[in-house]
C-alpha cells in the first residue's frame, strides 16, 4: 500500500505520518513544498504519475483565522482551489483508488441549526468573514462527488470540527483561533503584560478535536466509510472562546486580564458538528481539552517560541 499525504508538515498531516510512519504494509508518500509545488497542475499531475499512489490524504491548503481570512479572502479562496483540483484531478490521472479530502465546519450556513449536519451544507448564506475559503472547501467536496459519478471512484471528504494540536502555526494575527491564544498568553506572561486584548466578545461557541485524534478518525475513514457524502468528524468538545481563553490562559500561566474587543467580529454564534456516522465506525475523541491544550503548549515551547507576537483573531 503506498499512501500520500499532501502537507505533511502540517497540523493533519504531520499527525497522520505520526500515526501510519512505520507500518510495514504501508509506505507514505510526501513531498515538501521545496520539491512539489501544489498550485502548478502539471507539476501535482507529472509527480502523482511517476510515483502511483494507491490512496491519497489532502491535507494540504491555506488556512487560518479571523483575521486571515478577512486580509486575504483572494489567497484563501485561489490557492486552495488549485490545490484540490490539481490533487483531484490528479489522483484519476494516476489512478489512485481512494483518496481523502477535507471540508471544513465554515461550509455551514452561519445560522445554521445545531449540530450541523451534511443536510444542511447550501442551506443557506455563509459566514462573510471564511466565505471565500469556504467555498474553495465546497468546490473540493463538488468535485469529489464528481469524480465518483462519472469515474466510479471513492474520492471522500470529512469536515472536522476546529483542529488544534502539535505542528499548528502560532502567528497571533493568522493563526486559528487556540493557537493564536496560545501565543498571546505566551508572550504576555514573558513580557509581564497586564493584559490580553482579544476579538470579539467571547461569546461564540466552538468544538475542538485534537490532531492525533482526528488522525484516527481519518484511518478509519478510509478503512470503512462507504458513503458518496461527506462525513462529520466532531468531538463533541465545544466551549465558549471566553472559557476557551481561560482554559489557555491557566495552562500557559498568564494571570493578567483578558480584555474583549467588542468591536470585532465573533464569526459564527455556534458551531458544532452532528457526528454520529464517523461514531458508528467505532472513533471517540481520546484527548480531553485541558489536556490536549498542555501538550501543546508543551510542543510550542519546543518548536515555535521564536516567532514573534502580534494582534489576535479570536474565531475560527
Amino acid at each position: 500500500m503506498r499512501r500520500y499525504i499532501a502537507g505533511h508538515t502540517g497540523l493533519v498531516g504531520s499527525a497522520l505520518v505520526r500515526r501510519w510512519a512505520g507500518q510495514p504494509s504501508m509506505e507514505l508518500l510526501t513531498a515538501t513544498h521545496a520539491q512539489l509545488e501544489l498550485t502548478e497542475p502539471r507539476a501535482v499531475w507529472a509527480w502523482l504519475e511517476a510515483n502511483r499512489p494507491h490512496e491519497m490524504v489532502l491535507a494540504a491548503g491555506k488556512v487560518g483565522g479571523i483575521g486571515a481570512n478577512a486580509g486575504e479572502p483572494v489567497a484563501f479562496l485561489y490557492e486552495n482551489l488549485m490545490m484540490e483540483a490539481n490533487l483531484i484531478r490528479g489522483a484519476w490521472q494516476a489512478g489512485v483508488r481512494r483518496l481523502l479530502n477535507f471540508g471544513s465546519s465554515c461550509m455551514y450556513p452561519k445560522a445554521c441549526p445545531q449540530p450541523m449536519r451534511p443536510e444542511h451544507l447550501m442551506t443557506g448564506p455563509m459566514e462573510p468573514t471564511s466565505e471565500p475559503y469556504a467555498i474553495a472547501k465546497w468546490a473540493g467536496l463538488s468535485l469529489c462527488q464528481s469524480y465518483n459519478r462519472q469515474h466510479g471512484t471513492q474520492y471522500l471528504t470529512a469536515i472536522p470540527c476546529t483542529v488544534y494540536g502539535p505542528g499548528d502555526h502560532f502567528d497571533a494575527q493568522t493563526a486559528h483561533v487556540l493557537s493564536a491564544l496560545i501565543r498571546k498568553c505566551h508572550d504576555a506572561k514573558a513580557q509581564g503584560a497586564r493584559s490580553v486584548s482579544l476579538w470579539g466578545t467571547g461569546n461564540a461557541r466552538r468544538e475542538f478535536v485534537y490532531a492525533d485524534d482526528l488522525a484516527e478518525a481519518c484511518e478509519l475513514v478510509l478503512a470503512r466509510y462507504d458513503g458518496d457524502g461527506p462525513i462529520n468528524i466532531g468531538s463533541g468538545q465545544t466551549c465558549t472562546i471566553r472559557e476557551l481563553a481561560e482554559l489557555v490562559a491557566d495552562v500557559v500561566g498568564f494571570q493578567g486580564e483578558l480584555q474583549w474587543v467588542r468591536s470585532e467580529p465573533d464569526g459564527a454564534l455556534e458551531k458544532r458538528l452532528e457526528a454520529s456516522a464517523i461514531h458508528r465506525l467505532g472513533w471517540t475523541a481520546r484527548t480531553p481539552l485541558r489536556e490536549g491544550v498542555a501538550r501543546t503548549y508543551q510542543w510550542f515551547l519546543e518548536h515555535e517560541t521564536h516567532q514573534g507576537a502580534s494582534k489576535v483573531a479570536c474565531a475560527s
